[in-house]
């Protein structure tokens, strides 16, 4: 069983990406399953038609130790397996904390049997904290690609997951495979983006470049490949499913200082 995990800033394409990379994967005859670790649950929505699943954390306030699987892992798409993690009541708690809490049920529960060839965790990468470093922490997955753009934001919050994965790379044996670039059409994003990922010691696994297909497929709660197989864009997913499958280029990432990444921003501005 393969594990990754897709770590990006909020808002940056990362549960659209890893649904697309999920159903491309299935649509080859992967058993694949998705783990959502987003306070948001809207991980697995493309998958699931739009359904927004029960979470993890919902069920078990709600039924406690009398909690099953079939309650809190559904499938949709190709019959990839999908799991909410979600997370705890608004103002109370952390959500970090409801990510382990989630993993944890999970694994008591047998949720990985029979086992997938590929388990994708979503997680939201604005904020390292320990829940949601816990898949790094741990060596839940082993390796890790973070989604990102020619954006500011993006990089800084791409550069932070990768001190998050440095700092426990030596005991959990978890190395990033690279980057996928989700495009915003920003000026030099594309030569911006592999600069990136030659300083910090990885690489621009892949481009996608921007389609409003990818907004047509959303609006009908569907993934690009379910929604429009022959578009180009399809393509696109399919492609960097098959990056992401035969990728064995894996490194401990060495993060920049915030000012070499500044430094680095400014020559491509």
């Amino acid at each position: 069983m393969r594990q990754i995990a897709i770590y990006g800033k909020g808002g940056i394409g990362k549960s659209t990406t890893t649904q697309n990379i999920a159903a491309a994967l299935a649509e080859k005859g992967k058993k694949t399953m998705i783990i959502g670790c987003d306070p948001k649950a809207d991980s697995t929505r493309l998958i699931l038609g739009g359904r927004l699943q029960n979470t993890v954390l919902d069920t078990l306030r709600r039924k406690g130790p009398r909690i099953a699987l079939e309650d809190i892992v559904h499938t949709g798409f190709l019959e990839v397996r999908c799991v909410e993690s979600g997370g705890p009541e608004p103002g109370v708690g952390c959500a970090g904390r409801g990510i382990i809490t989630a993993i944890e049920t999970l694994e008591k529960l047998g949720a990985y049997q029979p086992e997938p060839d590929i388990v994708l965790y979503d997680i939201l990468g604005d904020v390292v904290c320990g829940g949601f470093a816990m898949p790094i922490r741990e060596g839940k997955a082993k390796e890790i690609y973070i989604v990102c753009s020619g954006e500011m934001m993006s990089l800084f919050a791409a550069n932070n997951i990768c001190k998050g994965v440095a700092l426990y790379a030596n005991n959990s044996g978890v190395r990033v495979g690279g980057l996928i670039c989700n495009s915003r059409m920003t000026d030099h994003e594309k030569e911006l983006s592999k600069a990136f990922a030659d300083a910090i010691g990885t690489r621009l696994l892949y481009f996608l470049p921007r389609d409003n297909i990818v907004q047509k497929a959303e609006l009908n709660r569907q993934t690009v490949i379910q929604y429009a197989p022959d578009s180009s864009q399809a393509q696109e997913y399919r492609s960097l499913a098959r990056a992401v499958e035969e990728n064995a280029d894996r490194v401990i990432p060495e993060p920049l200082s915030y000012d070499a990444l500044e430094d680095l921003l400014n020559r491509y501005s």
